[in-house]
């Protein structure tokens, strides 16, 4: 066989290996799926925070943190607002949501913020918040001691790993460590959106300690949200484009070995975990192709998922709220408190909901 023809078998080998990939993007990122509403009563949208709302938890007092400005190539938003953390006190009828103040030894400018976990130390009750944050679009982690007394965050420690690469939720464990998930084998951004085309299962889950930093589970096509059981024996991690909430356990030098997987039925994002129930709230998205090409026109819906019983034979698996788009666009988190549900969005807006 000539040159020209060996060319020509490799383009189309090539041809059908992005077609056949192609498919099975459309497939994983559910890009044809059209939802119907099914809704709660007495939403509210909460005032300040029509920049997103990226991940949400909510501490034993009923103390909910809110991120907020997620900015992204991928994903519409306003560029130039500032990231920012809010507070909002779930006990308040007024649901007022209160931006915290930030300490002036930290870059606001380049404040980016994604996934956040607190951490209340039971030997003195004080809250540690961690936040994921990408200035100029790298990784790093942020330790915050909260302050109630001013609403304020006082700024204790950066964090950066080369294994902390493509970090997008972390939980606490500690005030000095966490596990965290990297959505992406890549750094780059347009290696990133190869590597989503491609889906390839390479993403994982780290372990970071000031000991020890470690991978310690692995094979996932975009591992996303990640909370831990309420005492403290397992971990959940949402891998987005299988559509499945995998279980690790967790052992005493902080390895971890899977469990089980349980199927959501949609794109699984950010988790929060009722820690008197232990039931896991789920916020999804319905649909990546309207997520990452957004139209105003048509924009992507959200979706609640509710896990009960989930170390059970049989977890039982709710949809508790959906929407098209029109009420919340593009849902993230999803976090309890009584009977109350707050469900945050990437750069929309975020609402609040009875729970019936």
């Amino acid at each position: 066989m000539g040159t020209f023809g060996k060319i020509s078998l490799a383009i189309a080998a090539l041809s059908l290996l992005l077609g056949e990939r192609m498919v099975n993007l459309s497939k994983r990122s559910l890009a044809f799926r059209e939802v119907q509403k099914k809704h709660l009563p007495n939403c509210v949208t909460l005032k300040n925070l029509d920049h997103g709302s990226e991940d949400i938890t909510i501490i034993g007092n009923g103390l909910a943190f809110i991120s907020t400005g997620l900015k992204f190539p991928e994903i519409p938003t306003t560029n130039d607002y500032p990231g920012k953390i809010f507070t909002l006190d779930l006990q308040d009828p007024r649901l007022k949501p209160v931006e915290l103040r930030m300490p002036r030894n930290f870059d606001l400018d380049l404040f980016n913020p994604h996934g956040i976990s607190a951490y209340t130390d039971p030997s003195d009750n004080t809250v540690y918040l961690f936040v994921v944050n990408h200035p100029q679009y790298k990784t790093q982690v942020e330790v915050f001691k909260y302050v109630a007394d001013t609403l304020s965050l006082v700024h204790l420690k950066t964090i950066k790993h080369e294994l902390l690469h493509s970090v997008n939720d972390i939980v606490a464990v500690s005030r000095e460590s966490f596990y965290a998930t990297n959505d992406c084998y890549f750094s780059h951004a347009l290696l990133k959106m190869l590597g989503m085309v491609l889906l390839l299962p390479w993403t994982n889950v780290v372990y970071y300690s000031p000991e020890e930093v470690k991978v310690v589970s692995e094979g996932y096509y975009m591992a996303n949200g990640i909370n831990m059981s309420p005492d403290k024996r397992h971990l959940y991690v949402a891998d987005l484009f299988d559509h499945n909430v995998h279980v690790l356990e967790r052992k005493e030098d902080n390895t971890v070995t899977s469990v089980k997987s349980v199927a959501v039925g949609s794109l699984s994002d950010n988790i929060e975990v009722d820690p008197g129930t232990g039931d896991l709230w789920v916020g999804c998205h319905t649909n990546a192709r309207k997520l990452f090409m957004f139209d105003p026109k048509d924009p992507p819906g959200s979706e609640v998922i509710r896990i009960q019983n989930i170390h059970s034979d049989q977890p039982v698996v709710t949809q508790v709220y959906l929407d098209d788009g029109e009420v919340i666009s593009g849902s993230s988190v999803a976090a309890t408190y009584g009977r109350k549900l707050l469900i945050g969005s990437v750069f929309h807006k975020a609402v609040c909901c009875d729970l019936k």
